[in-house]
C-alpha cells in the first residue's frame, strides 16, 4: 500500500522516515520529493508498504505524530489519474 506523508521538516531524511514505518511493518521503499533547484526536501514524500494490514496500522499510529518539531500527516496516497 502507497502511503503519502506530509508536513516533515526539511531536515528529516529518507532514512529517518524509512525507520519510522518499519516499527509497524516492511517497508518496500521510502521516497522523499525533493525542491530541483535546491536539492532540498519539499516535507513531503512516499512511503509503499506491501502488506496493507501493516500499513493501516503504521497509518493509526503515525498520523499526526510529532516529528522533528512537525505534526506529520499520514494517509492512503491516491492513484493518479492518467
Amino acid at each position: 500500500m502507497k502511503l503519502l506523508v506530509r508536513n516533515l521538516a526539511r531536515s528529516t531524511t529518507e532514512e529517518q522516515v524509512k525507520a519510522l514505518f518499519e516499527e509497524y511493518g516492511t517497508v518496500q521503499w521510502c521516497n522523499l520529493i525533493m525542491d530541483k533547484a535546491t536539492g532540498k526536501s519539499k516535507g513531503f514524500g512516499f512511503v509503499e508498504m506491501p502488506k496493507p494490514g501493516e500499513a493501516k496500522v503504521a497509518v493509526k499510529n503515525l498520523n499526526a505524530r510529532n516529528v522533528e518539531g512537525n505534526k506529520i500527516r499520514v494517509k492512503k496516497a491516491e492513484d493518479k489519474d492518467e
